[in-house]
């Protein structure tokens, strides 16, 4: 709270400054700018650099006068150029600073040919590092060419946000449960965040935001050699694999380790032996993901439902790996949308999973605190969940909800019941008027069982003769429950102590006090009775 209250102390002085101006009808936020439009022109060493190139033809009869709008989509890595006549533009993905402000997930310029020109748009850009990782190059009118353009900047976003709020979820769960299977989530989503900023351009939006400048490809490839092997690592434990081989549990964690490792190499690799190594991690991925789905089948033919979310999880990437290998034009279109979609399909299915566990964790700590709290033979509460109980009933005739009675019932010669007819039968007694008694008030937990033959039963709103009438009534009852039995010679009978709270009650001790020495009391009277703590009190006396 503290810490809270001096952010905002300190946020002050920034809000004053950049309060906007307010009228009775308008708003203005802002300031002016000097800024010109980004219209970076290539430089030699920049198109030296630029080995691809493709050149859009005007139509037969010439360009119409109709301005087009060319957009570059998927250059994972350096500088695209766009040209036609006297207007160019270079810009890179990963630095918005340098595009056309009008195209977002692209690299893109608006040009307005001459009627009947023939001279067709260039496009230029560096060799790709991956042999199908080919850009995309859409033209026609500047309107559905930018909204095309902004439709897959939200594509792009949503992924990342899904991915953020992901890590989030699973942070809460981590602080509230402190299973490390949570952190490992919360980590695995905060890579593929870095990840797919990377892989979108996203990385450079609005500004470059990630210290990759122009080493793009390879950090594409550090990402990659993290991200590919974690995953592949996570649906092995999704289809319960490490369940039925238990003993990959020891190798297989260093070898995923030792495969991240190669991500640190990946910045000093040549330039062509990094190409090597991304193509290898891919066909290793399509390997993989097969091999996946083949142990889910199986384990889900032998009914096992967790392997129906690693087949649900490694779906889309097959179905991206049987596109690729097919050429699908969508794919190549599509690729950087493919891959974020099915990343964050992956971690939404293991965010479901990891739900599950929570659930799982949650019933186990109930079912803790239940055991902590619950006697086990006769499943009342024990004494420390009554003596909560009781604090809280005590709590509320402090407000004023009424009267507090309480009774401390003692078994009467139970030694001898185990003793004469065996334990077995002593504990069936315990049980039998356990029954009894929570039959005998209105709320079941306001019976319990203090320890051996020791019972306490809680009446709130009830005192004086009320309260004094019903324990007799449960005194008769437990004699019942006795006979219930039908066990030659056993006789059940019990002792009650009656106590009422009073204001001289300081805390449930004192109270409990005198309800068990008016129990005591009932015994040297001759058992088998109730009595009040304040008539043994006078008695004393």
């Amino acid at each position: 709270m503290i810490a809270g209250w001096l952010l905002l102390l300190c946020a002050l002085p920034c809000l004053a400054s950049a309060a906007p101006q307010v009228g009775r009808d308008y708003l203005v936020t802002g300031a002016p700018t000097s800024e010109q439009a980004p219209q970076r022109h290539c430089t030699p060493a920049m198109q030296a650099e630029l080995t691809e190139r493709v050149e859009i033809p005007a139509p037969p009869e010439g360009w119409s006068g109709a301005p087009q709008a060319v957009n570059v989509f998927n250059i994972f890595a350096g500088e695209v150029r766009v040209h036609h006549g006297d207007r160019e533009i270079c810009g890179r993905m990963h630095d918005a600073r340098t595009r056309d402000s009008r195209f977002r997930a692209g690299v893109g310029m608006v040009v307005v040919p001459p009627a009947g020109n023939h001279e067709p748009i260039q496009v230029a850009w560096a060799t790709p590092l991956k042999p199908g990782w080919i850009p995309t190059v859409r033209i026609g009118a500047p309107s559905p060419v930018q909204q095309f353009d902004t439709a897959r900047l939200l594509v792009r976003t949503s992924c990342l946000a899904i991915a953020i709020a992901l890590a989030f979820m699973a942070l809460m769960g981590f602080l509230s449960t402190r299973d490390r299977v949570f952190l490992g989530y919360t980590l695995l989503c905060t890579l593929t965040v870095l990840g797919q900023a990377v892989l979108s351009g996203l990385s450079g939006y609005p500004e470059p935001w990630l210290p990759i400048g122009e080493q793009e490809a390879r950090w594409l490839v550090v990402f990659s050699c993290l991200a590919l092997p974690v995953l592949l690592y996570v649906m092995w434990l999704l289809v319960g694999a490490a369940r039925a081989w238990p003993t990959t549990e020891r190798w297989l964690p260093w070898l995923t380790a030792a495969i991240c490792a190669t991500a640190v190499a990946a910045l000093w690799l040549p330039r062509d032996a990094l190409s090597r190594l991304a193509v290898g991690m891919d066909a290793g991925f399509a390997v993989g993901c097969p091999a996946i789905l083949a142990l889910g089948l199986a384990n889900l033919r032998h009914r096992r439902a967790d392997a129906l979310a690693a087949i649900a999880a490694v779906l889309p990437f097959l179905a991206m790996t049987v596109m690729d290998l097919a050429d699908s034009r969508l794919l190549i279109e599509y690729r950087v949308e493919a891959i974020q979609f099915s990343i964050t399909w992956f971690l939404t299915v293991s965010a479901y999973v990891l739900n599950l566990r929570l659930g799982h964790l949650r019933r186990q700590r109930d079912e803790m605190r239940a055991l902590a709290d619950t006697d086990a033979l006769t499943g009342l509460p024990n004494r420390r969940a009554g003596l909560q109980r009781l604090e809280q009933h005590m709590a509320d005739a402090r407000n004023g909800a009424g009267a507090l009675s309480v009774g401390f019932l003692d078994i009467d010669l139970f030694k001898r019941i185990n003793d004469v007819h065996g334990h077995a039968v002593g504990d069936r007694v315990l049980v039998a008027v356990a029954g009894t008694l929570t039959s005998a008030v209105r709320t079941p937990v306001d019976v319990i069982r203090m320890g051996g033959e020791e019972f306490l039963v809680l009446l709130p709103g009830v005192g004086g003769d009320a309260a004094r009438g019903r324990l007799e009534q449960m005194r008769v009852q437990v004699s019942a429950a006795g006979d219930s039995l039908a066990i030659a010679g056993l006789t059940v009978t019990a002792s009650i102590g009656l106590a009422t709270f009073t204001a001289d009650d300081g805390d449930a001790a004192s109270l409990l006090r005198r309800a068990d020495a008016a129990m005591y009391r009932a015994k040297r009277a001759g058992r088998d009775q109730v009595v009040e703590a304040e008539t043994a009190l006078a008695d004393s006396t």
